[in-house]
């Protein structure tokens, strides 16, 4: 229940927020008397696309902490996260990264890395993957999520999410707007769209998101791979990370909250291979000159 509160207020709030930027810019005045402003409607729909991308991106961490009840480790206080914070640090060096915030919580083999830059980082692991786990393998899955950092995964991935919010948005409203004028040929009270833009508008927003959330986990799916070859070189070896994706394999895993199920080492994975954010676990051992 608290996580689904949290996903609720977070996204009135960003909505509320991009009202507000729409208004202050003007930007939401795209249909004029003399028809639609294809300019002002571009700028409307790349503060809408681009702004709720960047704004969760920097309530990422935040976020992330919040759903999963992540604890930053601030003074180890056992051996286990002696060992956590410790071998981040020595993969973080490797990378050439600052030392990313370390965090361990309770719930099923799964980790993850977020943060909005490479400087405002968090790697957190489940007590279920630590348990589960020989050290080689849960050091090669933390391997996995400091190379997502070194790979300025979560900024890029952000991009590739506004670019397509920006086009779903700008889009279906440009159809909106031909259909209801369609619709409305010959009406002498034109007085500006109607119910055929707003219906129109929403019911390509739908189908619009689903083609352009495939082009989204297309590209977290090839980010897996990157991860998995980046631990490979921080390891200094590929067998580590083959060894924990054959693992995780036998592990009863659950995927990560829905705003996040994407950054994830588990999780993610869909009944329609297109709308996956991570590959089979065959194909990234495969990738990796495993069997």
């Amino acid at each position: 229940m608290k996580r689904i509160v949290l996903f609720l207020a977070t996204n009135l709030a960003v909505m509320l927020v991009l009202s507000v930027a729409t208004s202050v810019l003007g930007v939401n005045k795209y249909l004029t008397a003399n028809g639609l402003n294809v300019g002002m409607l571009f700028v409307f729909a790349a503060v809408i696309g681009f702004g709720g991308a960047f704004i969760s991106l920097l309530m990422s961490k935040t976020m992330a902490k919040w759903s999963t009840g992540a604890r930053v480790i601030e003074a180890p206080s056992s051996s286990t996260e002696m060992w956590l914070v410790d071998t981040v640090a020595k993969l973080a060096k490797r990378a050439n990264l600052p030392m990313p915030e370390v965090a361990i919580y309770d719930g099923e083999p799964n980790a993850f890395a977020t943060g909005a830059t490479k400087n405002n980082s968090l790697v957190a692991v489940s007590t279920g993957l630590l348990q589960g786990m020989t050290r080689d393998e849960a050091e090669a899955v933390l391997a996995h999520e400091v190379a997502h950092i070194a790979n300025g995964d979560m900024v890029t991935l952000t991009l590739i999410q506004g670019v397509v919010n920006t086009f779903v948005v700008f889009l279906s409203r440009i159809v909106g707007y031909l259909v209801d004028g369609f619709l409305r040929r010959g009406d002498s009270e034109n007085t500006g769209p109607g119910i055929g833009y707003m219906v129109t508008s929403m019911i390509c927003e739908v189908v619009f998101g689903l083609l352009a959330s495939i082009i989204v986990a297309w590209f977290s799916r090839q980010r897996e791979f990157r991860a998995d070859a980046g631990a490979s070189g921080l390891m200094g070896s590929p067998v580590p990370m083959q060894n924990a994706l054959r693992r995780l394999g036998n592990l009863h895993t659950e995927p990560l909250p829905q705003n996040m199920a994407a950054s994830g080492i588990a999780g993610g994975s869909s009944w329609m291979a297109l709308f996956s954010t991570h590959p089979p676990l065959e194909e990234r051992i495969a990738a990796l000159g495993g069997r």
